[in-house]
């Protein structure tokens, strides 16, 4: 017969039953080490007399919770009913059987063990553990109606609630109810609490960024700890306020952290921000940061994700590769990013072949993976590419195209100048269309001149999104091209109408650690003469150049710029201002511009031939993609 691996340990602890204290505490080390079969085997043979100290019941029922074991969990309620300790003169006994039972899915009886508790004689403390307990457990089993019923039950009965039942609360209640709760928390002066206002930010932040902060400012400066400004940070990220993020992470780092040093988590909300952003010198701050403090961080499939996606989204597609590579570890949001990355750069080619070896590889693409490759052939022109994946997603992926697949295909078929057919995959979606789809039909529209399916995909999108004037401008845009200059003035009426106006473009570019911002016509800049005068001297060699009289190609332009030249108010669009502001403050090899909206024909054109001329390299990002003008051509081959 084999021996029992139990019972050299039991016997041991047995026969020290001269020291009750000495096996309770034996027993909760059992439970505390894990070792649940030796703690119950201690409870079953080695129990002594006098009783065991009474902290070690609740130890037994833990063990008992950790093998899945109902009918111990009873018989030690039995026992504690016995030995005068239930229902209610023991708080530990009660709150672990209650913990228990609804970790076991056995609501019921810990309902019952609820209700058997005399309510008039019960200590206060021990109420509001028993109540605590039980609103856990509906919330471990996603029960918010059972939670605030029983929360209902706890305030009728008289039992003071805490932090612990604020905490359990909040996530689990609806937004409308959160103030609701965020108000009775200060009532009780527990808002400021540092786990109850980290709880209430991270609330607040699923529908956007204002209480949060609200939240975050009230807390006294130092109960602010690492999930506070975590949760700050990310409320900001993931709600699109990327300058605010960065600002708090500065704050953070600075003396309003307290010395919180960052971990993980916000390094990969400041990350994503400086990606949407643009900002190269904080995100390879971070990434000197997690080099020195953070050895081990290639082991993080989630910071290096965030990592490679900040060089890629940032121009140094190098760099996201070299880093890809180096990963021991590469999930499916890898991939994506990498793909993404070298659509977003026109490498629709590189894209492609990277999905391939990804498939090949045994890594099965999900909806985001499709649309970041969707993109990359949309971006590279690659039509035949495209629609042989886009069929292919049902039938070789199992995956449903949705409606961020439709749209990138509607953008590659318009884009390659067959808007019929882009015009039947919208009639043939087996949903609605919503404003991308149209959009993306518009904006093809805009390509090709086309006015009629222009003011076709116009009228739908403006039902969908009336106030979204970005569309307005495409359809006035095209008006324009086309010549019916009455078309441009019924839709710029429309858009007095509706109050709506144009988003003003900007530009920007980081120079020695600082973010240089230019708008349209802006002259609140301090180089704003030189910048200007540089405009104009490169408009002119523009020109001369079109003309075939330059004979500069080849020479850097910056110098001699101060010439005297005519500086006009008005027609010069942001990107223009940020090259020369670049050209004029770096010797660097390559300027790289941030642009919120689409770059335009005539700065494309002009950029260009600036590349030429001044024998340099300027690579921008904007809505959509990244150009890199180089030697008078771009990577976008005029294809955007």
């Amino acid at each position: 017969m084999a021996a029992d691996p139990f019972a050299s340990t039991t016997a041991a602890f047995a026969s020290d039953a001269n020291s009750t204290e000495s096996w309770s505490a034996r027993l909760r080390s059992l439970t505390r080490l894990g070792r649940h079969r030796e703690a119950l085997a201690l409870l079953r043979d080695g129990d002594p007399y006098p009783p065991p100290h009474v902290l070690a019941l609740p130890a037994a029922v833990i063990s008992c919770t950790a093998l899945s074991l109902p009918s111990g969990v009873a018989q030690i309620q039995a026992l504690g009913y016995k030995r005068g300790l239930l229902p209610s003169s023991d708080a530990y006994l009660l709150s672990a059987l209650l913990s228990s039972y609804s970790r076991l899915g056995l609501l019921p009886r810990a309902h019952q063990l609820l209700d058997e508790m005399p309510l008039a004689s019960t200590p206060p403390t021990t109420l509001r553990t028993a109540f605590n307990s039980l609103i856990s457990g509906c919330a471990m089993h996603a029960l918010p109606a059972a939670c605030f019923a029983i929360f209902r039950r706890m305030r009728a009965a008289g039992a003071p609630f805490d932090a612990v039942t604020l905490m359990t609360l909040i996530p689990a209640a609806p937004q409308s109810v959160v103030r609701q709760l965020h108000a009775l928390a200060g009532k009780a002066g527990l808002a400021a609490e540092t786990t109850v206002a980290n709880c209430l930010i991270s609330m607040y932040a699923r529908r956007g960024s204002a209480l949060a902060r609200q939240v975050f400012d009230e807390m006294p400066v130092a109960s602010r700890d690492l999930v506070s400004w975590n949760a700050v940070i990310s409320a900001h990220a993931q709600n699109g306020l990327a300058v605010d993020a960065l600002d708090l992470y500065s704050r953070m780092r600075g003396h309003d952290g307290g010395g919180v040093e960052p971990d993980a988590v916000t390094l990969v909300g400041v990350l994503s921000s400086c990606a949407h952003l643009g900002a190269r010198s904080v995100g390879l701050g971070v990434e000197r940061y997690m080099q020195e403090r953070l050895p081990g961080f290639r082991t993080n499939l989630q910071l290096c994700n965030s990592l490679i996606n900040f060089h890629a989204r940032c121009g140094s597609l190098p760099q996201a590769q070299q880093l890809f590579n180096e990963m021991p570890r590469k999930s499916i949001v890898s991939w994506t990013a990498l793909i993404t990355g070298y659509g977003m750069h026109g490498h629709g080619d590189v894209a492609v072949n990277l999905f391939q070896t990804m498939v090949s590889e045994g890594i099965w693409p999900d909806n985001v993976a499709m649309v970041g490759l969707l993109s990359a052939c949309s971006h590279a022109g690659l039509y035949d590419e495209g629609r042989k994946y886009f069929s292919a997603m049902e039938s070789a992926y199992h995956l449903r195209p949705t409606l961020e697949h439709y749209t990138c295909m509607v953008d590659l078929l318009g884009r390659a100048g067959r808007l019929k057919e882009a015009r039947e995959l919208i009639s043939s979606m087996p949903m609605p269309a919503d404003g991308a789809v149209w959009g993306a039909l518009l904006g093809a529209c805009k390509i090709h001149k086309n006015v009629e399916l222009g003011e076709e995909a116009f009228e739908h999108v403006i039902k969908i999104e009336p106030s979204n004037a970005g569309y307005y401008v495409l359809m006035a845009n095209i008006y324009t091209d086309t010549g019916q200059l009455d078309g441009v003035v019924r839709v710029r009426a429309m858009m007095r109408e509706r109050g709506l106006k144009k988003e003003p473009g900007c530009s920007y570019v980081e120079q020695k650690g600082r973010v240089h911002l230019f708008m349209a016509d802006d002259h609140s800049h301090p180089q704003a003469k030189r910048i200007y005068e540089l405009v104009i001297k490169l408009e002119q060699m523009v020109k001369e150049k079109a003309c075939g009289t330059t004979g500069t190609e080849g020479d850097r332009v910056v110098e001699g710029h101060s010439q005297k030249a005519s500086v006009p108010l008005i027609g010069f669009h942001s990107e223009k201002l940020a090259v020369a502001f670049g050209m004029l403050n770096t010797d660097d090899s390559e300027i790289v511009v941030i642009k919120n909206l689409r770059v335009c024909g005539d700065c494309h054109a002009f950029l260009k031939t600036v590349s030429a001329i001044a024998n340099q390299a300027f690579l921008v990002r904007d809505a959509s993609r990244f150009h890199r003008f180089e030697g008078g051509a771009c990577s976008c081959k005029d294809y955007w």
